[in-house]
């Protein structure tokens, strides 16, 4: 899709845009975004980052996804500039300076290599899937001014953000935007300004303020291991560290406590090795099982589909 197909999408008579969902927890859905929602959120993004009509903001992401479609929308809404690339893992920044991009993790790499333009870019956005602890940090190091996202496809696009620097800050809530947790320690989003007003996610939290959390993990992705939860997404962290190929650590059935920790690496290796290197770490959140797959899959932003 070329940015003249959206905004001609964008002007006529329908009242929503047709989005899908990622699908790294279960099969993309069509979704029906309002183009009210989309302008609301627009806004919020805008004045959280100052954008202004004076602004120029590059798209390197694809406007066939949401968070395409969304840059394309801050821009309409703020009446600024706005640059399309080629969507690559190696994109081009053209000349002259920045207020706002936004990328996957895939194309974080590409940014530490070229860390001179971090003075030509005001703001990195960074979405679609976590980004590694070590990544945070490089490109903190490299002197991008980088923010991580929390949202999804139904909220048009974040709702909250954090700075990327590998300091486990909480997350940030957007204007109008305020957050509670259900029964379950899920977020509940409060969007009054929003069509869909409320939302409950599965996403457990630690909730610090209305408009402030910390992220844990999926509901749908804790181990239930002997009546021990455990957060897949919180133990990856503390692997982190001392696994440098691609990972991640799921439940597997065990006839006697019910699921059992299983830590999943891309490439070849030695389950005894990676114990080795994980030994300093308690027991409880070592892995019972260690597989090694030729490729984990994942979608087109980069998350991890971990069933």
């Amino acid at each position: 899709m070329t940015l003249d197909d959206f905004k001609s999408q964008w002007q006529d008579s329908r009242d929503h845009i047709v989005a899908h969902t990622s699908g790294s927890t279960g099969v993309p859905k069509e979704v029906r975004l309002p183009k009210s929602d989309m302008a609301c959120s627009a806004r919020a993004t805008n004045k959280f980052f100052s954008i202004t009509p004076a602004s120029r903001l590059l798209l390197p992401l694809s406007l066939d996804y949401i968070a395409g479609k969304m840059m394309a929308v801050r821009a309409f809404e703020s009446e600024c500039e706005l640059v399309v690339v080629n969507p690559s893992n190696k994109f081009d920044v053209p000349e002259g300076d920045f207020d706002l991009v936004p990328v996957v993790p895939t194309q974080v790499d590409w940014l530490l290599e070229n860390p001179q333009w971090a003075q030509r870019i005001k703001h990195v956005i960074v979405g679609g899937a976590p980004l590694a602890v070590d990544a945070e940090k490089a490109l903190n190091n490299a002197g991008y001014d980088a923010w991580c996202t929390y949202g999804m496809t139904e909220t048009c696009s974040h709702v909250a953000v954090r700075p990327c620097d590998g300091s486990d800050l909480p997350y940030q809530a957007m204007p109008g935007i305020r957050f509670g947790v259900d029964d379950r320690g899920c977020l509940v989003i409060e969007a009054p300004l929003f069509s869909f007003g409320r939302l409950v996610t599965n996403d457990v939290v630690e909730l610090l303020s209305p408009e402030s959390f910390r992220w844990k993990g999926r509901i749908d992705n804790v181990i239930n291991s002997g009546g021990l939860k455990l957060h897949p997404e919180e133990i990856e962290k503390l692997y982190a560290p001392h696994i440098s190929a691609p990972f991640f650590v799921k439940g597997a059935p065990d006839p006697k406590w019910g699921q059992a920790l299983e830590l999943v690496v891309e490439g070849d290796g030695s389950a005894e090795e990676m114990l080795d290197r994980l030994s300093h770490i308690d027991h409880k959140q070592l892995p019972k099982i260690i597989t090694f797959v030729k490729a984990i899959p994942r979608t087109s932003s980069g998350k991890i589909i971990r069933r």
